[in-house]
């Protein structure tokens, strides 16, 4: 094994928001666009004081909504620039039409979502809600449990963006209220390090605004009038093809950040205490700590219970997941937002798609709870393992209903 190399480093103690501004300023980045929203809005204040106070040396856009925002950053990208912005909830909403645009531009734009639930009934708070609902638009999206590896992972979204065989934005995307203002200690990777790590930036290879090389950039396409379906297919082909590739880059990034800073990070799942599980749950996001907690403490009465958690969930990592499951008899998936459709929780509906590729039929029940911020405690995740573990006595168990976990609370 080679040995770690260590940077320079200083710890601070910041919350999610702060640490995601930190990232920013150690990547570099030349153009932010902003516009504040709740939990979000303190990301940007942060990002505009490092610009006033001359630690980030970018040019600040305060648009005058969403939309402008990340149609600002489509051409600053295109003209050469590595940018950022954060957003969450409405003004995702708002964000929408250059939102889906932007992957098919294959532009490698990084963008914060601090995550909350969506309107209606009114709600401020955190949930998963409005990143879910943009699982399908093309973008990459990773989910963070800690105020470290917001940090660390914003500076790696630039690393896995910009890489030739991707060239697709990323959401970073870290729960608002838990992780947003949620306080801890992070450790700062030292500034020679992260551009070492970065290399030389790479925004705009296939597609630029420049006189010295004009085209058309988002020709139409498709039928009559455009250039004929067949150019549409090859574009949406070489989306889906660059998401594929971004599983194997994904988990390249992490590894190069572990050697370098002595921090690691799962790159696509992370398998807890999974060594002889009879029966796991799945999370994602910041209620991974207690999630964990709670599989320690089942752990400690003798029942044989693990924990899977899915850091990157588009592309979603089927056989990282398959794999992880190995052995399992049942499995209970918890989410922090709905899948109206389903009547169950979206990563639910991913994992039991996932499983058509296992081996052997495993039986999974569908948790629901965090919506519009409650607490998922310990005593939740006690409960969603005892219904897996009768889920998991034999076949005579059935999934059930969904299971909503903050109905009484």
């Amino acid at each position: 094994m080679s040995a770690v190399l260590k940077p320079k480093s200083k710890f601070i103690v910041c919350d999610g928001n702060e640490a995601a501004a930190w990232a920013v300023a150690a990547a570099r980045v030349e153009l932010v666009a902003v516009y504040p929203i709740t939990p979000q809005s303190s990301l940007v204040e942060y990002l505009a004081k490092f610009v006033a106070d001359g630690r980030l040396a970018a040019d600040l856009i305060d648009a005058e909504g969403e939309h402008s925002v990340l149609s600002v950053l489509q051409g600053a990208c295109l003209a050469g620039a590595r940018t950022y912005t954060a957003s969450c909830g409405p003004g995702l909403a708002f964000m929408f039409e250059p939102y889906v645009r932007t992957p098919g531009l294959r532009l490698p734009i990084v963008m914060g979502i601090v995550t909350r639930d969506l309107l209606t009934p009114q709600s401020v708070w955190g949930g998963h809600q409005d990143a879910m609902s943009v699982r399908e638009a093309g973008w990459i999206q990773v989910y963070c449990e800690s105020v470290q590896e917001v940090l660390d992972t914003t500076i790696m979204a630039y690393k896995i963006a910009e890489h030739r065989e991707v060239m697709l934005p990323v959401n970073v995307c870290h729960d608002g209220n838990y992780l947003s203002f949620g306080a801890a200690r992070a450790e700062l990777p030292d500034q020679a390090e992260v551009d070492a790590f970065l290399g030389e930036k790479n925004v705009n290879w296939h597609a630029a605004l420049d006189p010295q090389r004009p085209m058309a950039v988002d020709p139409l396409t498709g039928g009559a009038g455009g250039t004929g379906p067949s150019t549409f297919v090859r574009y949406r082909k070489g989306e889906c093809s660059a998401m594929q590739n971004a599983l194997s880059v994904i988990t390249d990034v992490h590894e190069e950040w572990g050697r370098r800073f002595g921090r690691t990070h799962a790159p696509l799942v992370e398998s807890y205490r999974m060594d002889g599980a009879e029966y796991a749950i799945i999370t994602i996001g910041s209620m991974t700590g207690a999630a964990k907690d709670a599989v320690d403490a089942a752990r400690q009465r003798g029942e044989n219970a693990g924990l899977v958690k899915v850091k990157t969930y588009r592309p979603f990592p089927v056989r990282a997941v398959v794999d992880a499951l190995a052995g399992v008899r049942a499995l209970g998936v918890v989410d922090r937002s709905v899948s109206f459709g389903w009547d169950c929780g979206p990563l639910f509906q991913d994992v039991i798609g996932a499983l058509h590729y296992a081996p052997r039929r495993i039986p999974a029940m569908s948790f629901i709870g965090g919506l519009a911020g409650a607490d998922i405690t310990i005593g939740h995740f006690d409960h969603v393992i005892r219904r897996t573990a009768e889920l998991a006595e034999g076949p005579g168990a059935a999934p059930g209903e969904t299971v909503w976990l903050n109905e009484k609370d």
